[in-house]
């Protein structure tokens, strides 16, 4: 009999943690090679952990609702014999362990941090002892590099040529009187696990990493109102789901990407890399989580296949059916803000995209055209720009593209 690790696996393009949601096994299981083990969740996607090897799960080293970072140890199995080379092959690969907490069994090994933490340490120059873990026994994970991180930042002072900076201790000390927060009568506690966590962790990220700059245009979508007018009821007896306002903004802004792929870019340290596909991230919300699945291809699709994609990828979400496949891969985000009634936001950019659009809400307004006022329907469109990627000439530039495309629809325009 061998025992063998099983690692915390990649999930996903760019995904460099995750929480275990539920363990869908306990020690004594016997599992198959491929079997289901833990129900996982990222900032990407919910999706399930395979056993790496044919046995029994004999200890479970992260407990539910831990986050881990990837290659990280979730549990050990016990397996018959020695599993052939291409078993092992299959196994996530190991990386180094994060610390072992006090009190713990390896008391007297020095700490030790997983490869994620300590490149987030030396690029935000943080000493690890001052970090609070989060983790099980106290490990340290990636997010709280993150938020010790924004803490630091938001607490420290700017300082002068001749003040002395901030000694770590100092820093610390600053970070504990911010986390101090007074619980009264009638409050109510609420943990931050899952998808909150995920959010929070990912919101970090783009607002300390990301310059963000913003701009609005005003859009007459008169005509694009009566063309879906005319349209929906035939469309949804025909089709068997709605046309969506939502799916004529999607075509509109894949459009202008073809015209303007600057904004289909990526900021990569000293390069940046600008996307040769357009793959669209939408929002779709399942009761009070908020996922952001991809439509492929976008500028290549009709009004009725975009569709077709907001439909069936907010069905799968409502159904907790969401693959990692269905998650990566995106290079350009709609937010359609519009369907909570807003009608003006600035959205936070989902890094390590270049800019994010949110569509509010259409609205009539009295407009001057012609001599006289009119009821016309408008919407304001507001783009949030990483401003080391885009400037603001660039980024103006595609709103009037995508202004121009939304106007340009008529009564009589195909939707397929």
């Amino acid at each position: 009999m061998a025992v063998e690790k099983i690692n915390m696996p990649q999930l996903g393009e760019s995904v460099t943690e995750g929480t275990i949601s539920s363990w869908l096994v306990k020690p004594g299981d016997s599992v198959e090679k491929y079997d289901p083990i833990a129900e996982v969740m990222t900032d990407k996607v919910n999706a399930e952990v395979p056993s790496s090897f044919t046995g029994t799960i004999k200890e479970l080293e992260v407990e539910e609702g831990e986050t881990v970072s990837v290659g990280d140890l979730i549990c050990h199995i016990e397996v018959e014999g020695t599993e052939d080379e291409n078993s092992r092959e299959d196994a996530s690969a190991p990386v180094e362990e994060s610390p072992v907490p006090s009190g713990e069994k390896e008391t007297t090994e020095k700490p030790r941090f997983s490869p994620a933490v300590l490149s987030l340490a030396s690029k935000y120059d943080i000493d690890l002892s001052h970090v609070e873990g989060t983790g099980k026994g106290g490990r340290i994970t990636r997010k709280d590099v993150e938020l010790f991180a924004a803490e630091e930042k938001t607490s420290s002072k700017p300082e002068t040529a001749d003040s002395p900076s901030k000694s770590s201790a100092e820093k610390q000390v600053s970070k504990t009187k911010t986390d101090e927060t007074v619980m009264e009568a009638g409050d109510k506690e609420i943990p931050v696990t899952g998808v909150r966590k995920a959010i929070a962790s990912n919101m970090v990220t783009s607002t300390t990493e990301i310059p963000h700059a913003w701009m609005m245009v005003e859009v007459d979508v008169t005509n694009l109102v009566a063309l879906r007018e005319k349209n929906k009821k035939q469309f949804k007896e025909k089709e068997g789901y709605s046309l969506t306002y939502f799916s004529f903004f999607v075509k509109a802004v894949a459009q202008a990407l073809k015209e303007f792929p600057e904004l289909n870019s990526q900021w990569a340290g000293d390069k940046i890399i600008q996307k040769k596909d357009i793959n669209l991230n939408i929002a779709v919300a399942k009761e009070n989580e908020l996922f952001v699945p991809v439509i492929r291809d976008a500028d290549e699709k009709s009004i009725k296949g975009i569709a077709k994609n907001i439909h069936t990828l907010a069905m799968k979400a409502r159904q907790g059916k969401l693959t990692s496949d269905d998650m990566k891969g995106g290079t350009f985000t709609v937010n359609n803000t519009g369907s909570f009634g807003s009608v003006q936001s600035m959205g936070v950019i989902n890094h390590p995209q270049a800019a994010i659009l949110q569509v509010e809400s259409i609205v009539k307004k009295p407009v001057y055209m012609d001599g006289m006022f009119g009821a016309r329907d408008m919407v304001n469109l507001c783009l949030s720009l990483d401003h080391r990627v885009l400037d603001g000439l660039i980024a103006g530039n595609f709103l009037q593209q995508v202004k121009q495309n939304l106007e340009a629809y008529t009564e009589d325009s195909s939707i397929y």
